[in-house]
């Protein structure tokens, strides 16, 4: 239709011009002007609003690229990471604590490992537990602990990535397995002795490794499928040990220098209290050793002076008046 209407207003513009008298120049303006009418109704029509099966289309494109963005699956690496604390609590009874501590951790799937306790008193009473509990249920029984067994006093949690370690070890693992077997065949093909000697001791020196390295792998194992908390029960006046600060420079090697020194001065007492008995047992025997020394050397002395012992002949010149008598 706007193309028959641009066709109308294109013939009334000729027929204008025509009625002006411009003769052979109007035909010419006539066959100018039709391209131009015709290029603008080519840009309305372009400057038109797409239809709606367009837009449909356009939508689907979308849909489509957000179909291949969504698609993407993005690996989710596992970490491994060892949990480790330490928890001091004061209590008013430490063996009834002691127990509702083991319960509490029971119940989150852990165990305990090691126990210490020192009974001085009641009062004065401590304990040391040793617990191991499942990542998944250690932060709600460190929460009970703290709050259920008595009056928290201090706290203490620490975290080690270990996945690159792990990683680690389980490649060196699988290049350990490899190579053992590789030697293994090369048992098989050996035919001098001295060709077999050899194998079989780098075959023993690859097993030595790879029970290293399987040992190692048990060991990050186990301490990332557990948690280790250290629990410190403390009767009513116990006293608490206090964290040592860490310090640098002139101070920290003063201290360390005295600790030395005293360390020093322990050992010499203590091995002067280990020779001591010894020494008062042999002072008398030595001091009557020394006496009896003396006193003979004093008679032997007195012997000499007084003339009841022989003594040997001085060497002197023969008397001149010997040989007359």
């Amino acid at each position: 239709m706007r193309r028959f209407r641009y066709g109308i207003t294109s013939s009334l513009a000729a027929a204008v011009l025509l009625l002006a008298g411009c003769g052979g120049g109007g035909a010419t303006v006539q066959s100018a002007s039709a391209p131009a009418v015709e290029q603008q109704a080519d840009m309305a029509a372009e400057a038109r609003p797409m239809p709606t099966a367009s837009k449909a289309a356009q939508r689907d494109a979308k849909a489509d690229q957000a179909g291949l963005v969504s698609k993407v699956e993005v690996t989710k690496q596992d970490r491994q990471v060892i949990y480790t604390g330490s928890m001091t609590v004061r209590v008013k009874q430490v063996g009834d604590a002691v127990e509702q501590a083991k319960q509490i951790v029971t119940a989150a799937g852990g165990y305990l490992s090691s126990e210490q306790s020192s009974s001085a008193s009641k009062a004065r009473e401590t304990a040391t537990l040793e617990f191991k509990i499942p990542p998944t249920g250690y932060n709600a029984a460190l929460g009970r602990l703290g709050k259920e067994l008595g009056t928290q006093t201090s706290m203490k949690q620490s975290t080690q990535d270990v996945t690159l370690q792990v990683a680690d070890v389980e490649s060196r693992l699988k290049s350990a397995e490899r190579s053992l077997e590789s030697l293994r065949t090369l048992l098989k093909r050996a035919d001098t002795i001295g060709q077999v000697l050899d194998v079989e001791r780098e075959i023993a020196s690859r097993e030595a490794d790879l029970e290293s390295l399987q040992a190692q792998q048990k060991e990050l194992a186990t301490q990332v499928a557990m948690a280790t908390l250290t629990l410190r029960l403390l009767g009513p006046v116990a006293e608490a040990a206090q964290p040592e600060e860490e310090s640098d420079g002139f101070l920290a090697g003063l201290k360390s220098g005295w600790k030395a020194l005293l360390s020093s001065l322990v050992v010499l007492l203590t091995l002067l209290g280990a020779v001591l008995p010894w020494l008062l047992v042999s002072l008398p025997l030595v001091a009557l050793l020394v006496y009896l020394v003396r006193r003979d050397r004093a008679r032997r002395d007195r012997r000499v002076h007084q003339g009841g012992l022989p003594a040997a002949p001085p060497s002197r010149p023969a008397d001149p008046d010997a040989g007359t008598a």
